[in-house]
């Protein structure tokens, strides 16, 4: 997921690469000089460039070719996970046009009233590893809960727990207590609403809900609320 690649590519197909509009948007832009590579305003749409820690300033904004997006997200409350959304902000309005135009996917889903650590990219591959049910990635999560969540509701969730049209348990990864409401939770599967349906399963509620790591990354204390970093 490095911004490092490999070979040559012409100004022109970098551009179209990278987000930045049609052969003839991008070509009216090298010509009106609004386009930088390495430092160097460059008005020959042609020009071959080395695509390994290419640095680019198009209308202003630098940029890091890459081959593919790779993002974590802190996401923030009140916004749905998807282009086109039914009741609140798409979480795609926090990202540049660019990204979308080379069709930026979140990696999974959160629910609009759900924080913390979203993946994006336009990798499929990468998606799939991430999203598909046989990969059993780790997903982990602080809950507060509005009861006391007590030892028993603790074994239970470890034990395993029958969902609504479930044909069987589904049991937690790990289950840390916190305080008296809250628990970080862990689960190999990604099913529907499964947190919050889990809990209620042992006769709780979820109050909040806030992810804090998918399989190995990690969402850093310093990442805030709304903000995205590239994965390098």
């Amino acid at each position: 997921m490095s911004k490092k690649t490999q070979g040559t590519m012409s100004l022109i197909k970098i551009l179209q690469s990278q987000g930045f509009g049609s052969r003839s948007v991008c070509t009216k832009m090298i010509k009106m000089g609004m386009v930088n590579a390495n430092g160097l305003t460059c008005y020959e749409k042609d020009k071959l460039f080395e695509l390994e820690n290419l640095e680019l300033e198009v209308d202003g904004k630098k940029s890091y070719y890459r081959d593919k997006l790779y993002i974590m997200m802190n996401k923030p409350d009140g916004y749905e996970c998807s282009h086109n959304p039914s009741h609140y902000p798409s979480i795609f309005s926090l990202f540049p046009n660019e990204f979308l135009v080379r069709n930026l996917q979140c990696v999974g889903r959160l629910d609009a009233d759900t924080t913390g650590l979203l993946l994006f990219s336009d990798d499929g591959d990468f998606i799939h590893k991430y999203t598909s049910p046989k990969n059993h990635i780790p997903k982990t999560y602080k809950v507060e809960c509005k009861h006391e969540i007590s030892s028993e509701m603790i074994e239970a969730l470890m034990n395993g727990v029958l969902l609504h049209q479930e044909k069987k348990d589904i049991q937690a990864l790990l289950v840390k207590r916190k305080s008296t409401h809250e628990i970080e939770l862990s689960i190999g599967e990604g099913k529907y609403h499964q947190v919050k349906r889990m809990i209620s399963a042992v006769g709780n509620r979820v109050e909040k809900l806030h992810r804090i790591s998918v399989g190995e990354y990690i969402l850093p204390n310093s990442l805030e609320s709304g903000k995205w970093i590239f994965l390098d």
